[in-house]
Formats: C-alpha cells, sequence, structure tokens
C-alpha cells in the first residue's frame, strides 16, 4: 500500500485532525497555518520545490533545524516564536507517525528535537502618565482616530488580549446598569469584565456611530469587517510613535498590544488587588501566571524593603566544616 503524499497528509492534519477530531480553536488553527505557511515557503526556496511536490522525507530533522534557525535569525523572532513553530511541527509529525507507520522513526527523529530556553525578561508594562499620553495620541476628529482611542482605552481598562479585542461585537457590550464586555478567551473559557466608569459614556458615543447589527464587529475596519491583530499591532506602533513626543521613555520600551495588558495587570496589582482577583479578571488558567507581575515592579519590591525591620546580627557567611562540603561549596 502505498503511502500518503505530504500535501495529502497536511490536508488531513487540518481538516481531520484539528478541526474534526480536536475541535482546535481558531487561533490555534491560524497559528499552526502560520507555521506551515513560513516552512512551505522556506522549502521552496531551499529546495527548490513547489510545496505540492515535497515529500515527508524532506522535512527531517536536520532541515527543520535549519527552518527554526531562518525563524529565529534570518526573521528575527523570539525564541518563544521559534518554540511555537516547533510545536506545531510536532503535532503534526505526531499525526503523520500515527497515520502512516511507515514514517515512524523518521517522525520520531523530529519529536525529539527540544524546545529551545530563553532568558525570561522582566514584564514591560507603562506608567499612568505613559498610558494617558498613549490614549491622547489619537485624533478624535476623525472616525478612525475616535475608534482607535476607544479600543486604546478599552486595551488599558479591562486587560483584553489582543485576540479578544479584536473579536468584540457589538452585542457583546452593555453599558446598562453592571456594565460590562462579554469575550471568548484563551482555552475558549468566556468571561464578562466590569466596564470603568469613565469608560461607559465613551463607548456610548462610539457605538452611536456604528453599524446597529449586534452581529457587526465592535472596532470595525475600513472595510467593516473585524480589525486583525497585526492591525492592532500597527496602531499601537503608531500611537506610540506619537505618544513619544511627549514621554520620551516610550522608546525605551518594546511596546505590543499583550503591553497594554500588562499594564492593566499592574496598575490592579499596585492598588493591591488580590493575585486570584487579577487572574480571574484577565482570563488566567492559573494564579501562577499573575506571580511574574510581582518581579516585574521595582516599587512592589520597594514597599517590601521597607517593612523589613533590621534584625540587629552582624551579616554573616556559611563556611563548611568539611572537606568534601567546601570542595562542593567552591564548585
Amino acid at each position: 500500500m502505498t503511502a500518503a503524499t505530504f500535501p495529502a497528509l497536511l490536508q488531513r492534519f487540518f481538516t481531520d485532525r484539528l478541526l474534526g477530531q480536536l475541535g482546535a480553536s481558531p487561533n490555534t488553527i491560524v497559528c499552526y497555518r502560520d507555521a506551515f505557511r513560513l516552512l512551505l515557503r522556506f522549502a521552496a526556496e531551499r529546495l527548490r520545490r513547489t510545496p505540492s511536490d515535497l515529500r515527508v522525507e524532506d522535512l527531517d530533522a536536520s532541515f527543520l533545524g535549519q527552518f527554526l534557525d531562518h525563524v529565529e535569525h534570518a526573521r528575527g523572532c523570539s525564541a518563544r516564536t521559534r518554540n511555537a513553530r516547533l510545536s506545531a511541527l510536532h503535532a503534526f509529525f505526531r499525526y503523520v507517525a500515527l497515520e502512516e507507520p511507515s514514517y515512524a522513526l523518521h517522525c520520531q527523529r523530529v519529536l525529539a528535537m527540544p524546545a529551545k530556553r530563553y532568558e525570561r525578561r522582566p514584564v514591560e508594562f507603562l506608567g499612568e502618565e505613559e498610558i494617558a499620553a498613549l490614549v491622547a495620541a489619537p485624533d478624535p476628529a476623525t472616525w478612525i482616530g475616535r475608534r482607535d482611542r476607544t479600543l486604546l482605552l478599552l486595551a488599558v481598562r479591562t486587560g483584553l488580549r489582543n485576540s479578544e479585542l479584536t473579536a468584540l461585537r457589538r452585542a457583546d457590550v452593555t453599558l446598562e446598569t453592571g456594565a460590562h464586555v462579554r469575550c471568548l478567551g484563551k482555552g475558549r473559557k468566556k468571561r464578562c469584565t466590569p466596564l470603568h466608569p469613565d469608560l461607559i459614556p465613551i463607548l456610548k458615543s462610539w457605538l452611536q456611530e456604528q453599524d446597529p447589527d449586534p452581529a457587526a464587529p465592535l472596532f470595525p475596519g475600513s472595510r467593516g469587517g473585524h480589525l486583525s491583530a497585526d492591525a492592532v499591532q500597527r496602531l499601537v506602533s503608531k500611537y506610540v510613535a506619537v505618544a513619544t513626543t511627549r514621554y520620551p521613555s516610550l522608546a525605551e520600551k518594546k511596546i505590543t498590544p499583550h503591553t497594554l495588558r500588562h499594564s492593566t495587570a499592574m496598575e490592579m496589582l499596585r492598588r493591591g488587588v488580590d493575585r486570584s482577583v487579577i487572574a480571574l479578571w484577565l482570563g488566567h488558567e492559573s494564579i501562577e501566571t499573575t506571580q511574574h507581575y510581582l518581579h516585574a515592579d521595582m516599587q512592589l519590591k520597594e514597599q517590601a524593603l521597607a517593612h523589613a525591620s533590621p534584625s540587629g546580627l552582624a551579616p554573616g557567611r556559611y563556611r563548611p566544616d568539611d572537606a568534601l562540603l567546601a570542595f562542593l561549596e567552591g564548585l
């Protein structure tokens, strides 16, 4: 029996495995799709073959390692992005190993490729004055300026993810008593986020300009559809450049839509909101995810230091009393 071709396996991976069997979320589908689009372009350039002519044997561990190096170095992506592309490859080759046992050894070598370790940097976030400068950057005299100002305000007040913001519809916003916004977050978890009082009149004014259809996007693009994640990234970068003229400190930070989410969490933490509440607010899977915010803010560390009382003891140093322990201590 002839083994299935690479194009057939890839198509079945998306249609049968991800959509049919696993019911993968749209975000997962997009992430995996982008990984294979990059891989097919890379393979076409290096192997001089069209994607339809590629074979499973062409995509061995050595070649995929070259592709991941290309993602990280030539494309300037982070190690985390590299690992995300590797996760997509692992998922595909696990499927191939089940569907076509003749490729089992080939798949085993690919699945043995490890994720790359990387340095975890402190969380990037904005201060109150920097947020105010960013939100003030859009021009309220234009439709796009009003849209972007409302989007930025909603982002910093609610801490919604980029994908959650772009997916919002008119029906997802309630501005009466108990004003809130509903979204579908990671892991397909639905959650309601309360709206700050100063945001309600701005949203009311914005909705008066929009299509009354409940299914219409809350923040439509120029063609009326939902904004893409890249579009939100571009508008954030655009207004950061404008706000930098007022606050040069912004130029020293790498600001993305996710930075606004971090800023929301840091503001809540500074105001004494419990970490478990912040985790629920942001839709974190675990309270441990919220832990890294504690390490990001020097003000919180300085407050902890101020509460530490001196013991009155002179600092000492551990001295091992055994030769073997001393050897180990000196390593």
